[in-house]
């Protein structure tokens, strides 16, 4: 029996994001699914506007969703804490972030599983696995890497297709 409790487990875990889609609502409140990005890598960054290194990385995170967002990926900013809507709003029009940003209380558990330290970033490959979490800072190039191993990671006998 606890055989079996450990297998679910591991499938719960290992289950793809959407099995249970994630919505999350942004500033300007659209709406957004992950499941509706079925075929894309979404790349979930969980920050705050008070968090130095999660400010460093803002412009990476904006030039990689630029460049992939017509193709293979984009960025999702989850604001990780209480934040006033309005300064919130202020706040992305300032750092002319491109990409949409959804606020999320710290209280409320994350679709993830509990976020341990800021910025955490969660690479949701196309198939709706995670394909990484990244504690800290992160930046283009490092995506771009995330990317490349799990595209070349065999599954049985075949590699994935990725675009």
């Amino acid at each position: 029996m606890r055989h079996l409790a450990a297998i679910l487990l591991l499938l719960a875990v290992h289950a793809p994001a959407w099995a249970q889609d994630v919505v999350l609502q942004d500033t300007q409140g659209r709406a957004h699914s992950l499941a509706g990005q079925q075929g894309k890598f979404v790349v979930v960054n969980f920050w705050a506007t008070w968090c130095p290194p999660c400010l460093e990385e803002i412009p990476e995170l904006i030039r990689f969703h630029d460049s992939h967002k017509d193709k293979d990926a984009l960025v999702w900013g989850v604001d990780f804490e209480k934040a006033d809507a309005g300064k919130l709003a202020q706040f992305i029009d300032d750092q002319m972030i491109s990409y949409p940003v959804m606020p999320m209380s710290p209280a409320k558990p994350g679709p993830f599983g509990p976020i341990r330290g800021l910025p955490t970033t969660v690479l949701v490959a196309p198939d709706g696995s995670v394909a990484r979490t990244h504690v800290g800072a992160i930046n283009h190039d490092t995506l771009e890497r995330y990317m490349r191993e799990w595209c070349q990671t065999p599954v049985g006998k075949e590699i994935k297709a990725c675009r």
